[in-house]
C-alpha cells in the first residue's frame, strides 16, 4: 500500500506573515528539523478528545443556538456524546409532589431535550444531577446563576424511585439498544460546592450506590460511572470502595483544569504550567486505575480545559490551537474519552452573555461566531488513526486507514507571553511528495479578532456586523507551495499550529 498510493502529509500550525529581512534572517539561524517517517512503527490513536463535549446546563439545549452550535461542532468532529449539568433541575420539570405529598413525574422537557441531541446524531452523557427543590433535604443552592440545588435526597426511597422511573422511562422511548449506548454519571464534582451532603465524601459514597444500584436493577446492560470529581480527586479511594462493597462500576470518571494548582491535585508545591498540568492529572488517575483492583476500567475524563476561569486571552484565543494540539499529544494512551468544556458559548453559569468575547470555555462564541479553537478542533479532525513515532515534543505524526499521513505542529507559548518564531524544516523519507497543501489558523487566518477590534468591539454586534464576523472566522482555502528534494521549511509565530497536506 506504501508503495502505491499517494502520501499525504498534514501539519497543524499557526503562521504570521514575515516581517522584515531580518526577522527571515533571525528565523533562519534557528532552523529546527523534524525528520517524517512513513515507515516509522506505529500505534492505535483513537480520537479520544473529540468523541465527547460538554455543554450548559440541560434546559440550554432546547434553544435554537444551542442547536445551531451542535450541528456545527458536530460537522467539525463528528463526536459521539454530550454531557450537560441539571437533567433534574427544577426548570426541566421532571419532579414535582401533590398536595399529599407523593411524587409527580414529568418526562415532557426530557424528551424534548434528548430528542433534539439524537436528531442531530449525538447521544446523551448523562450526568445525573441536581436534586428536585421539592425531594432535597435542605434548600442548599449552588451560587452559579440559575441556582441549582446540591443537597442530598431527604428520603433515598424517593431518589431511587425517581432514578428507576428516569431510566425505565428512556428505555421505553428510546430502546435498550439505544440507551446501552449512553453513560449514566453519578453527580457533578461533589468534592466542591456542587455536593452538601457531610462529610462528603461517605456521603456521596451513599449517593453512588444507591443510584448505581437503581440503574443496573432497571437493566444491567446501563453504564454507570463516576465520582465526577472536580481536580482528580477521590478515584483511588472510589475504586476501592466499590471494589470492596461491590458496587457497579463501569468506568471512573474525573475533572481537571490547566490552572488547577499543584497542591490541589498532586498534595505538592510544584509550579506545573499550564500546558503541562492536565496530563500530569491524567496519568496520575490512569496509574491509580492500573494499580488498583479494578485495573481494566476505561478512564472518561468529563470536564477539561485551559481554564476554569474567565481568560479571554486563553480560551478565546489562538492560543487554544497549540495547547489542544500538545495536549493530545501528551495525553495519547492514558485516557479512552475526554470531553473538552464545552463545544458552546450558549452557557449561564455566570449569567446571560454580556458580550461575545469574556473568555467562555465554548468552542462557538455567542451569535454562532465560531473561535480560533473551533479551527484548532476542525484542523486535528483530520489526524490518522495510527500514531506514528516521531522524535519531537511539539509535533505529532499520523496515518490514516486510506495511508495518508497527517503530522500537527506547533509553536507553544504560554498566553501571558508572546513568545519568538519557531522555524521548522520537514524532511521527508519513504515518499515521493511533490507538492506542499498549506492550511493554518492564526491572527489572520481563522481568528476573529482583528475584525471585532476594526469594528470597536461592539458589546451587541448588529446583524450586519455578526455575518462579517462570521466569514472573519472562516478558515481559507490551503495554498499550495513546491517541495525542494523532499523538504519543505516553514515558519511558525509564537501560538502556531497548522494543516500541510504533501502529494
Amino acid at each position: 500500500m506504501r508503495r502505491s498510493h499517494v502520501v499525504t502529509l498534514a501539519i497543524l500550525f499557526t503562521f504570521l506573515p514575515i516581517a522584515s529581512p531580518l526577522y527571515a534572517q533571525a528565523a533562519a539561524s534557528q532552523t529546527e528539523l523534524i525528520v517524517i517517517d512513513a515507515n516509522a512503527p506505529s500505534h492505535p490513536f483513537p480520537h479520544f478528545w473529540e468523541k465527547m463535549f460538554g455543554s450548559g446546563r440541560a434546559i440550554l439545549s432546547l434553544r435554537e443556538d444551542y442547536r445551531s452550535d451542535l450541528r456545527a461542532v458536530k460537522q467539525i468532529t463528528d463526536f459521539t456524546y454530550v454531557r450537560f449539568h441539571g437533567i433534574f433541575n427544577d426548570e426541566v420539570g421532571v419532579y414535582s409532589e401533590d398536595s399529599q405529598g407523593h411524587a409527580v413525574y414529568n418526562f415532557s422537557y426530557i424528551d424534548h431535550i434528548y430528542d433534539g441531541l439524537l436528531a442531530i446524531g449525538v447521544r446523551p452523557f448523562v450526568e445525573i444531577s441536581f436534586m428536585p427543590n421539592q425531594l432535597a433535604a435542605t434548600h442548599t443552592l449552588h451560587p452559579f446563576w440559575y441556582r441549582p440545588n446540591v443537597a442530598p435526597p431527604k428520603d433515598w426511597s424517593g431518589w431511587d424511585d425517581l432514578v428507576r422511573a428516569f431510566a425505565q422511562h428512556l428505555i421505553e422511548r428510546y430502546g435498550l439498544d439505544e440507551v446501552a449506548q449512553w453513560y449514566f454519571e453519578v453527580w457533578n464534582e461533589p468534592n466542591l460546592d456542587f455536593w452538601a451532603g457531610q462529610p462528603k465524601q461517605e456521603t456521596y459514597w451513599e449517593l453512588y450506590d444507591q443510584t448505581a444500584a437503581t440503574i443496573k436493577k432497571v437493566n444491567p446492560r446501563l453504564r454507570v460511572g463516576g465520582p465526577a470529581t472536580a481536580q482528580a480527586a477521590w478515584v483511588d479511594a472510589f475504586i476501592k470502595h466499590c471494589a470492596e462493597k461491590q458496587i457497579p462500576l463501569d468506568y471512573v470518571s474525573t475533572h481537571v483544569y490547566a490552572n488547577d494548582t499543584a497542591q490541589d491535585i498532586f498534595g505538592t508545591q510544584e509550579n506545573i504550567p499550564r500546558d503541562r498540568m492536565v496530563c500530569r492529572a491524567v496519568d496520575k488517575v490512569h496509574s491509580q486505575i492500573k494499580s488498583s483492583r479494578m485495573p481494566n476500567l476505561p478512564l472518561i475524563w468529563s470536564e477539561f480545559n485551559a481554564s476554569y476561569k474567565n481568560e479571554p486571552e486563553v480560551t478565546d484565543s489562538i492560543y487554544m490551537g497549540p495547547w489542544m494540539a500538545d495536549t493530545i499529544r501528551q495525553c495519547d494512551g492514558l485516557v479512552d474519552i475526554m470531553s473538552y468544556w464545552s463545544f458552546s458559548d450558549v452557557f449561564e453559569e455566570q449569567g446571560v452573555v454580556k458580550t461575545p468575547f469574556y473568555g467562555g470555555y465554548g468552542l462557538v462564541a455567542e451569535d454562532d461566531i465560531p473561535k480560533p479553537a473551533f479551527n484548532a478542533f476542525k484542523l486535528l479532525h483530520q489526524l490518522g488513526d495510527q500514531r506514528l513515532q516521531l522524535d519531537s515534543d511539539s509535533a505529532l505524526l499520523t496515518r490514516r486507514a486510506e495511508g495518508t499521513l497527517v503530522l500537527a505542529v506547533w509553536n507553544y507559548a504560554p498566553p501571558e507571553q508572546s513568545g519568538s518564531p519557531r522555524t521548522v524544516t520537514l524532511q521527508l523519507k519513504n515518499t515521493n511528495a511533490k507538492r506542499a497543501y498549506i492550511s493554518r489558523v492564526d491572527a489572520e487566518h481563522g481568528d476573529v479578532h482583528h475584525v471585532y477590534e476594526k469594528m470597536g468591539g461592539p458589546r451587541y454586534p448588529t446583524q450586519k456586523e455578526i455575518q462579517e464576523l462570521r466569514r472573519a472566522a472562516d478558515l481559507p482555502a490551503p495554498e499550495t507551495d513546491r517541495l525542494d528534494h523532499g523538504e519543505i521549511t516553514i515558519t511558525l509565530p509564537s501560538h502556531g499550529l497548522a494543516v500541510i497536506e504533501l502529494k
